[in-house]
C-alpha cells in the first residue's frame, strides 16, 4: 500500500456542504476511510467521517442525533462487550490533536446525506445491549459541537423527552406504557415476568382507587444521565413507593431492593414496599425488613402487607 504524504492529504480539498448527498463508494474513493461501519479515519485525506443512522439505531436502544443541549450526540463503535476508547472511537475523540475534520453523515449504506463538520465537545457513558439483542453494556456516546451547521430540535423520543422533563421527577400515569427498558433496550419483547409485574400494578392501583387513594408513578432524569427511571408505582397518600416483581424468587427481591433504594434517593417517600404475586417464605421477608421495606401480596380480593399497618384494610 503507497503511503499518502501530508501534502497529497491536504491537496484534496473536501467540497461537500451541509445537505449535499453522496454514494457512500464515491465518498470513499475520493476522501479515503472505512468502507464499512460506522466511523471512517481516513488515511487519504485529514477525515474522520462518521455516519449515523437514527431510525435503526433507536431500535436498539442508540440515539444519534442532536439533543436539547444542542449538541449531536453519537454512539461509539463495539459491538460485544463494554465500549473502549480505542480505535475509531480513540480517531473521534482526538481528531483536533492529530488534525483531522471530524465529517458527520447521516446513513451507512448506498447514499448518504452529509451533515456538515463538528467538533468533540465531550462525552459520557450510557447503556445499551450488545448487538443481536445480547446483555447490557457500556456504550461511549460523544457529544459533537457544529461548526458549519445550525444546531436542530431535538428529533430522537429521547431527545424529546430529555427537552420535556424540565424536573429531575416527573410525575407520570400508571397506565403509561413507559419503562425503563424503552429507552435502554427497546428492541426486546417483555419476558413473561415483566407481564406480569405489570398486570400485578394495575390491579393494586384499582384496589387503590377503590378506597379513594391516589396513585401515580415518577420518571426520574438523575444529573449527568440520559437515560431516565421510571418507578412503577407511588401512593402519595402513604407516602408510599413500590416497585413490582413478578415472581418471588430471592433474586427478584434483591433487585427490588436496590432499586427501591435507587428511586427513592430522589422520591425521599417514607414507606418503600415490594409488590409480589404471593406471599414469600419468611426469610425473604426478613431480607426485605433488615433493608427497611416492606412486602406487599394479593390475598383473596384484598392485599396484605408485611408491615399491617401500612396498608388500608378491607
Amino acid at each position: 500500500m503507497t503511503e499518502v504524504s501530508s501534502a497529497e492529504r491536504e491537496a484534496i480539498e473536501w467540497d461537500l456542504e451541509p445537505g449535499d448527498v453522496i454514494e457512500r463508494k464515491q465518498l470513499h474513493a475520493k476522501y479515503g476511510g472505512r468502507t464499512q461501519g460506522g466511523i471512517g479515519p481516513s488515511a487519504k485525506t485529514p477525515n474522520v467521517m462518521i455516519f449515523t443512522d437514527p431510525i435503526a439505531g433507536e431500535k436498539h436502544g442508540y440515539y444519534d442525533g442532536w439533543m436539547p443541549d444542542e449538541l449531536f450526540h453519537y454512539s461509539g463503535e463495539g459491538q460485544y462487550g463494554d465500549q473502549r476508547m480505542l480505535s475509531g472511537n480513540a480517531s473521534i475523540l482526538n481528531h483536533e490533536v492529530e488534525g483531522r475534520a471530524l465529517r458527520v453523515f447521516q446513513g451507512a449504506r448506498g447514499n448518504v446525506t452529509y451533515l456538515g463538520r463538528f467538533a468533540v465537545a465531550g462525552w459520557y457513558e450510557a447503556d445499551a445491549p450488545e448487538t443481536g439483542d445480547g446483555p447490557l453494556r457500556k456504550v461511549i456516546v460523544f457529544k459533537l459541537r457544529p461548526l458549519d451547521t445550525p444546531p436542530k430540535h431535538a428529533g430522537t423520543k429521547l431527545g424529546r423527552l430529555l427537552a420535556d422533563q424540565e424536573q429531575p421527577v416527573t410525575e407520570i400515569d400508571i397506565e403509561r406504557l413507559e419503562t425503563e427498558k424503552t429507552y435502554v433496550d427497546p428492541n426486546r419483547e417483555p419476558y413473561e415476568a415483566e407481564r406480569r409485574e405489570g398486570k400485578l400494578v394495575l390491579d393494586f392501583s384499582a384496589y387503590l382507587r377503590a378506597k379513594g387513594y391516589r396513585v401515580h408513578r415518577q420518571r426520574i432524569l438523575p444529573e449527568g444521565e440520559t437515560r431516565p427511571l421510571l418507578t412503577d408505582l407511588y401512593v402519595p397518600d402513604l407516602d408510599l413507593l413500590i416497585e413490582a416483581k413478578g415472581s418471588v424468587t430471592r433474586e427478584n427481591m434483591r433487585m427490588a431492593l436496590g432499586q427501591l433504594l435507587d428511586y427513592n434517593r430522589f422520591v425521599r417517600a417514607k414507606y418503600r414496599a415490594v409488590l409480589v404475586p404471593s406471599k414469600p417464605r419468611a426469610d425473604l421477608i426478613g431480607l426485605a425488613e433488615t433493608a427497611g421495606q416492606s412486602i406487599i401480596w394479593p390475598e383473596g380480593k384484598s392485599y396484605k402487607c408485611s408491615r399491617p399497618d401500612l396498608l388500608p384494610q378491607a
